[in-house]
């Protein structure tokens, strides 16, 4: 059992609390305070218009592609499985073939 838990139940022991910097509200409160600042900082500097413009255009943009359908998807993923499988047989091969050659190369 976990041994800042008190009694099993779900409430912290005031030595975690006290090892923690206090409750789960102050916590919160700090990274609240983390957020804020950060915001402000983005906005102080218009990189907050800058980040929004981004991300409208992203959504913008994502709206003119052309999804494929699933037929295509998945024989596209059949000819990427069948691709990977052929140039790892090949580079077995290759590999054979150089472990062979050296091996030969090394006897003489």
């Amino acid at each position: 059992m976990n041994q800042y838990l008190t009694n099993g139940s779900s409430d912290f022991s005031p030595a975690f609390l006290a090892a923690t910097g206090g409750s789960d509200y102050v916590t919160i409160g700090i990274w609240a305070a983390v957020v804020a600042v950060i915001f402000g900082i983005l906005w102080f500097t218009g990189n907050l218009v800058k980040l929004r413009n981004y991300i409208l255009e992203t959504r913008e943009e994502l709206r003119k592609c052309t999804w494929p359908s699933l037929d295509e998807l998945k024989g596209s993923t059949v000819v990427v499985m069948i691709s990977i499988a052929l140039l790892g047989v090949f580079t077995f091969g290759i590999d054979g073939v150089l472990v062979l050659f050296f091996r030969w190369m090394v006897t003489i």
